[in-house]
């Protein structure tokens, strides 16, 4: 049985977004890994988002060609909360259309799914399934009924939320981090890395030796997006948010 999200507070100014800190987000990323897969946090491994989804979440999953405007961000993927239509571009017959799609499906953008950014698809699709769990007391509600991520909700890490809905952007990029590379796992791994390449301290300060720098900007995130099935870049943002990289300075 999936587990719910206990929300005891939420903003009613803004749409009723859940007040979560990083640490209650992280501890239910670790409830619902041990329910889904409890070898992952005993050993760095890789799932499946698509299982995840379909399996555990039991929602429908597409693959479309998500239509957006010239002048905005491309969008990667939508959970859709209740029956709704979602503009797509139908490539068969070179035209937009509304596609009729039903409660609980997640789409994913077909751009993902090519050829190289496999990190990228995992992760969106796993960002979906966050928002799914997180929020539908914010999008079953409204007309609409369906979260839009757009590439730059996705790839946004750096300070902080100033509204709404980057809040629970970041609620479901927390959720996909840890859920993916759960600190079960992820911090004993690094630990490992590090010895690897005989550096035996908890933190590289980046600029202060250009082999160390290598480790940490290209070394330790391709062995750790190889083992987690994530790309280089989600890597590096964890090894710098779980303070295994940093600038030395507060920024």
């Amino acid at each position: 049985m999936m587990i719910r999200l206990k929300i005891r507070k939420v903003d009613p100014n803004n749409d009723n977004t859940p007040i979560l800190t990083n640490q209650a987000i992280d501890a239910y990323a670790y409830d619902v890994l041990k329910e889904y897969k409890p070898k992952l946090l005993q050993e760095p491994g890789r799932f499946s988002f698509q299982h995840f989804l379909e399996s555990y979440l039991e929602l429908t999953l597409l693959f479309r060609d998500i239509y957006y405007e010239e002048d905005q961000n491309p969008i990667l993927g939508r959970t859709i909360f209740h029956n709704s239509f979602v503009r797509v571009f139908d490539r068969e017959n070179m035209r937009v259309l509304d596609e009729e799609v039903s409660a609980n499906t997640v789409i994913i953008d077909n751009s993902v799914m090519k050829r190289g950014p496999e990190g990228k698809a995992h992760f969106t699709g796993v960002h979906e399934g966050g928002h799914f769990l997180i929020h539908p007391g914010v999008y079953s509600v409204q007309r609409t009924g369906q979260i839009c991520c757009r590439r730059e909700n996705l790839e946004n890490f750096r300070g902080l939320p100033q509204n709404a809905e980057q809040w629970r952007e970041h609620q479901a990029n927390r959720f996909t981090s840890s859920f993916t590379m759960n600190d079960a796992t992820f911090i004993p791994f690094a630990h490992q890395c590090l010895r690897k390449y005989a550096i035996f301290k908890r933190c590289i300060i980046l600029g202060e030796n250009d082999e160390w720098d290598t480790v940490a900007k290209d070394l330790m995130p391709e062995e750790i997006a190889d083992t987690y099935g994530i790309s280089k870049t989600t890597a590096y943002i964890k090894l710098f948010k779980s303070g295994f990289v940093s600038y030395g300075l507060d920024i």
